[in-house]
């Protein structure tokens, strides 16, 4: 056994069975403790909180469990002469009768250590009252204490309500635990995984259906049932794929990354978002386009260069990796302008492949949190999408370190691009991802 001491931890079984043993073979609390690295006190405790106590047998009554048993010679105590028998051979006076000589023997051993009777020599003739000590049984004692006292509230009314009040107003708000963490992290008294279990005992105003990751996800398609043509290498791919992507990075480890895709609402062709996520601080640019085409996509991408000049584009938009949609299938629009002025490269992930730009796809969560999948997108107006950009990038992210992509972006990216595409910081306590937040 360990000669460390083991502080702050619990006893095992492994513990227990060799405290079992060792109280069989008589070694003192003091050894005990030294071989598990664990104080005395901490053994003496052990022993006598689960120790068993067995009933002392019928045998252990009246004149049996007397010193002079053996030596008696009384007779006559009842008062009937006539009886030959000796009184402690009688029932009649065992049990209804007192002995004016009876010296009743008196076990000490529950008295001082070892407190049990697992040592005893006499244990197994012996018809007085026992105290065992059972590894398996102190460990089943153990554990049940040990969910007993994880079960239920572990809070005054007064300081559940407190948190209650900090607790629910921002979850009917839509924001996620991690950014409510990140924010509140010094008012909240309980870890997430606890905060989780009052939700479930349903001790908040808010509910387990305000939290947006509370369902499951659907099952994944396999890769197995992709079409014969997914290896077919088509000319926008050509020298663009996710392969070249890669060779890219490896020779300029330093290239600005940034991760392009769509939101549709509806199926019908009315606007849709185009949005596109800087990898190294999780900010996301969202741009409203008019119908899903590349002809919108590459007017979108003519608009946003004038609006934060060619150089700004070409620094932090060097190399842009989006999947296989129809309409992101003109590369060369998109990397160079009207006068053949290269701007940026253009990659694609490999087919039914998202996570190869996960970053976005898990930002697109943000988006259906307040655009559900099916809602039409007509009514909407940049300034709209600009607000709900603005929401996102406020929300801090476990993936950050509790940091907000806005915070990351002063010190990653260009100051200007957050001004110049009409976003702005949200106080924390302010940020909503709820369908409220675009309510006309």
């Amino acid at each position: 056994m360990a000669n460390k001491k083991k502080k702050q931890r619990h006893l095992t079984l492994t513990d227990r069975t060799y405290i079992e043993q060792e109280l069989v073979r008589g070694s003192s609390f003091t050894d005990i403790g030294k071989a598990l690295g664990k104080d005395p006190s901490t053994i003496s405790k052990e022993v006598k909180l689960h120790m068993e106590t067995r009933k002392a047998s019928g045998r252990a009554h009246g004149c049996t469990n007397c010193r002079n048993y053996k030596t008696c010679t009384l007779q006559h105590m009842c008062g009937d002469r006539l009886c030959n028998r000796k009184c402690k051979q009688c029932r009649i006076f065992n049990y209804h009768y007192t002995c004016p000589d009876d010296k009743q023997i008196i076990c000490d051993i529950p008295l001082k250590p070892p407190y049990v009777c697992n040592g005893c020599e006499a244990r197994q003739v012996c018809h007085l009252e026992k105290h065992v000590y059972y590894a398996k049984k102190a460990q089943s004692e153990y554990e049940a204490t040990l969910v007993k006292s994880r079960v239920g509230i572990n809070m005054t009314p007064e300081e559940l309500s407190d948190l209650d009040a900090i607790i629910s107003p921002l979850i009917k708000k839509g924001q996620p635990l991690s950014h409510i963490f990140a924010v509140h992290a010094n008012d909240i008294p309980i870890c997430r995984r606890t905060l989780y279990n009052y939700l479930d005992q349903r001790v908040f105003e808010a509910r387990n259906i305000d939290l947006h990751r509370r369902v499951r996800y659907k099952k994944r398609r396999s890769n197995n049932n992709s079409p014969k043509n997914r290896n077919l290498i088509q000319a926008y791919r050509n020298k663009r794929t996710y392969k070249d992507f890669e060779f890219y990075m490896e020779k300029h480890p330093d290239a600005s990354v940034v991760e392009l895709d769509t939101v549709k609402g509806t199926r019908d062709a009315g606007k849709c978002l185009m949005t596109l996520l800087f990898r190294s601080c999780n900010f996301m640019i969202i741009i409203l386009l008019p119908r899903c085409t590349q002809e919108c996509v590459i007017n979108a991408f003519n608009d946003l260069v004038n609006t934060i000049s060619l150089h700004l584009f070409r620094k932090y938009f060097e190399v842009i990796l989006t999947d296989n949609g129809s309409e992101f299938k003109n590369p060369w629009d998109i990397e160079k302008d009207s006068l053949g002025r290269r701007r940026c490269y253009v990659f694609y992930c490999d087919p039914y492949a998202s996570n190869q730009k996960g970053k976005l796809e898990k930002n697109h969560e943000f988006i259906r949190y307040v655009i559900p999948k099916g809602k039409s997108m007509q009514n909407y107006t940049q300034v709209d999408i600009n607000k709900l950009a603005s929401h996102i990038n406020s929300t801090a992210r476990d993936s950050l370190n509790g940091a907000t992509p806005f915070a990351l972006a002063k010190l990653l990216i260009d100051k200007r691009i957050p001004i110049l595409t009409g976003q702005f910081e949200v106080s924390p306590d302010d940020v909503m991802l709820k369908p409220d937040l675009l309510k006309k």
